[in-house]
């Protein structure tokens, strides 16, 4: 993939191997050991709502080209795919928890 990072668009177009451009929303950006992930939802598929769109995110690693541009990469490890899934998922499930707290103070 590798396109360029834009730390103030929300919206990220991704194109395939085909030509075709897709767009994302970036979700969040987890830094994991040394290296940095964006989280990206798609914005032209079938989501329809907030709960779809991250069970269809996908992880891209962000890296820095030759010219200090920011980009998104691949990531062709599958144990380094699964520890930043892992690290998605329980902050997830910690946002997830701090809504329900949160409901439960409201009562």
């Amino acid at each position: 993939m590798g396109e360029i990072y834009d730390e103030e668009c929300d919206v990220i177009v991704l194109t395939d191997e085909d030509g075709k451009d897709h767009e994302f929303e970036l979700i969040e950006i987890l830094e994991v050991g040394d290296n940095e992930y964006a989280i990206l939802a798609p914005l032209d598929g079938e989501a329809t709502d907030e709960e779809e769109a991250e069970d269809e995110a996908i992880i891209l690693r962000v890296e820095t080209d030759e010219n200090g541009e920011r980009v998104f990469s691949d990531i062709d490890d599958d144990e380094e795919w699964e520890r930043v899934a892992e690290v998605w998922e329980s902050s997830l499930d910690e946002e997830l928890d701090e809504d329900e707290t949160e409901g439960d103070d409201e009562v």
